[in-house]
């Protein structure tokens, strides 16, 4: 039995052929698809969307790592178009994952922080790629459906699962997962064995192999577990970092075995002679991690949850060899909302299709030398704090009981050690109406105006543990043996049995 392959049941279900048997029903059911998707005959790229879970800037040999060795990705970024300054969506995971399907502040979404779902009015890139031929799947971390806790499968009767979001095909898990993780297919359990990125990436090939044998572009979306805690990586990719202390261990050799999946799934497109035509987009979900070493995020400041360079960049690789040579983009800041305008304007979409307003840009421009400086900055809100990168300026305005407001020159202080809020005052004047304006625009799509009518029709499930969701009850007592697991479930219970006290009045 492979590393990928299913630990209950001894062949009893070929994964490929199930797929396909599920795009061929697609395929024959859907009709209303056909009439647009002539329009995009002659440029129809398979596309992967790929994503780490908290790997740090720092965290490739082709940034400088001083340890990690990730060859597969440095031939990637060789090959393609590398962002230096690329960007998650927010500083924690579910809000990334949000703007990546809608080219939208996350907070515009339902999603201010992690475990919050994506508000079902928006529209996503997965639903606008359907209409036009493409077929659909999601595989690994969903984390958008509003639990938290650590990953189990998501089910068939979750109100959020990717299906909801124009995801046809899926093998999803509620949030971070790890070796011989338990996934959800279609909300139906399966179980694997081995190290989790290898295992997505797996069935991500039988996916992408169905829709060539269906001679139609696929839409791919895989979202890694790795490398968020726990770690645990396989003996033999920790055993490469025998000398760091065993935190430090775990956590590189997962991303090993991360960086040994992505030449897994570039040897499977070389194999379906579809490399030319498949446009790959990598980046992790948010900044990295403390007590890792060495570092995760190279000189930059601040860490994951953080507003600060650590917390927000991110590895970013664009490649498509049909369309892009290879080309290194160093100083031009782009980010994670950028993905869907980005593939519209390549597709010739209608980005009309999507919610707005946008917050992303076609990244075309700049990636075929016609830009130099972003025309629109990035901005970011958090926890009520608020950031706006402006090419090589950046403000934080730190909202509390005490404000404090930071600005830097990232052109020659990516460090953010020289703050120049009180010397650079029109710079800072101009950042601070930028961040006012953006966040009087937020609060209105917080409050429902950019959907029809101006209105919430469904109201979003507040976050919640999985552990005590009603949904989740009869799996408990399976699952309690499993270490991810078990403290979780023990703590759940107690919690449950211990009387809360009374409130005087």
């Amino acid at each position: 039995m492979n590393q990928s392959s299913l630990k209950i049941g001894p062949q009893r279900l070929f994964v490929a052929a199930t797929t396909l048997a599920a795009l061929t029903t697609y395929t024959l059911s859907n009709r209303t698809i056909a009439a647009e998707s002539t329009r995009l005959e002659n440029e129809r790229p398979h596309i992967i969307l790929v994503m780490t879970d908290d790997q740090g800037w720092g965290e490739t040999s082709y940034n400088g790592h001083p340890r990690l060795k990730t060859p597969n990705l440095d031939k990637l970024a060789d090959a393609g178009v590398r962002f230096d300054r690329f960007y998650a969506g927010g500083p924690v995971c579910s809000p990334t994952r949000a703007s990546v399907l809608t080219g939208r502040n996350h907070n515009r979404c339902g999603v201010p922080s992690h475990g919050h779902a994506l508000r079902l009015q928006e529209q996503t890139l997965a639903r606008l790629l359907q209409r036009f031929g493409y077929v659909t799947g999601h595989f690994g971390k969903w984390h958008l459906n509003g639990l938290r806790g650590p990953g189990v499968p998501v089910l068939s009767n979750d109100s959020h699962h990717p299906g909801k979001f124009g995801f046809e095909a899926w093998l999803s898990v509620t949030n971070f997962f790890d070796k011989d993780p338990i996934l959800g297919r279609m909300g139906l359990q399966e179980e694997y064995q081995g190290d989790s990125s290898e295992v997505i990436v797996g069935q991500a090939i039988n996916f992408i192999e169905a829709a060539c044998a269906l001679e139609r572009p696929s839409f791919t979306v895989v979202w890694y577990g790795t490398p968020h805690d726990p770690f645990i990586a396989l003996p033999a990719d920790a055993e490469k970092f025998a000398d760091l202390d065993e935190r430090s261990r775990q956590h590189y050799g997962e991303l090993t075995a991360m960086d040994r999946s992505i030449g897994q799934l570039q040897a499977a497109l070389n194999r379906l002679e579809i490399t030319e035509d498949t446009l790959i987009w990598f980046c992790s979900d948010n900044g990295g991690l403390g007590r890792i070493t060495p570092g995760t995020v190279g000189p930059l400041r601040g860490l994951k949850g953080t507003l600060y360079e650590g917390g927000l960049r991110v590895p970013g690789i664009l490649h498509w060899p049909a369309k892009f040579q290879a080309n290194r983009l160093r100083n031009y800041p782009a980010g994670v909302v950028d993905i869907c305008p980005t593939i519209c304007s390549l597709l010739g979409l209608p980005t009309d299709s999507l919610t707005s307003p946008q917050d992303g840009i076609s990244l075309v421009p700049a990636i075929k030398g016609l830009e130099s400086l972003r025309p629109s900055p990035l901005c970011f809100r958090y926890q009520g704090h608020t950031a706006v990168i402006d090419n090589n300026m950046k403000l934080i305005d730190f909202q509390g009981k005490q404000r404090r407001i930071e600005m830097y020159d990232l052109s020659v202080d990516e460090a953010e050690q020289n703050n120049l809020a009180d010397v650079a005052t029109a710079h800072k004047a101009r950042l601070l109406g930028i961040a006012q304006a953006f966040t009087s625009s937020v609060k209105r799509s917080i409050a429902g105006l950019d959907y029809p009518g101006g209105k919430l029709l469904d109201e979003n499930p507040q976050p919640s543990f999985w552990m005590t969701h009603p949904r989740y009850e009869s799996f408990l007592d399976a699952w309690r043996t499993r270490p991810e697991y078990a403290a979780r479930i023990e703590k759940a219970e107690l919690d449950r049995q211990t009387p809360k006290p009374s409130k005087e009045n």
